[in-house]
């Protein structure tokens, strides 16, 4: 069984798990689809390694109804048939701004350009947040080697509720 070098550090800090949350949140109010952050998620998550993240946003995508086509071949975006162009500009963003180090210009103008040709400047604000977000949790979460499992889905649920009680 695996086991986590220390406890979830978002877990740990008082208020760290609560701001990230309100962080990724803060993303969600740009008029863009709760399904584009998944599927970012999920790209950056693959690219990080993060079988917790990965596992918490493909339940995610289930739960918001995907289809196992798009689930499946998230990491194959460019030759999959099954995004848009609004969705395949924010994975390329998305896969940009989580390699940073791995490029002399990080963001090259024609990622950038292509996401600014479907989204605002609000709208891109929401993306970089989203994607900001999700490396964060990446880090925590492949640094101190937490593992994934059944919890996530409580976790799901939770983040569900909350959102549901914030509508209200």
């Amino acid at each position: 069984m695996l086991q986590a070098r220390i406890a979830n550090p978002a877990m740990t800090i008082p208020g760290a798990r609560e701001a990230l949350l309100k962080l990724g949140a803060s993303a969600e109010d740009a008029a863009i689809p709760k399904t584009t952050h998944h599927l970012m998620h999920v790209r950056a998550s693959q690219i990080n390694g993060c079988g917790v993240c990965l596992d918490m946003h493909t339940r995610e995508l289930v739960h918001a109804g995907e289809k196992n086509e798009r689930i499946f071949t998230i990491a194959a975006w460019r030759e999959a048939p099954y995004f848009s162009a609004a969705e395949r500009a924010a994975l390329a963003l998305t896969e940009a701004v989580t390699r940073l180090a791995d490029h002399p210009d990080p963001v090259p103008d024609v990622v950038w350009n292509e996401a600014a040709r479907h989204y605002d400047e609000a709208q891109l604000a929401s993306l970089l947040v989203s994607i900001a977000t999700i490396n964060a949790w990446n880090r925590l979460m492949c640094a101190t080697k937490q593992p994934s499992g059944e919890w996530v889905e409580g976790v799901i649920q939770d983040l569900h509720r909350r959102s549901a009680d914030a509508r209200t």
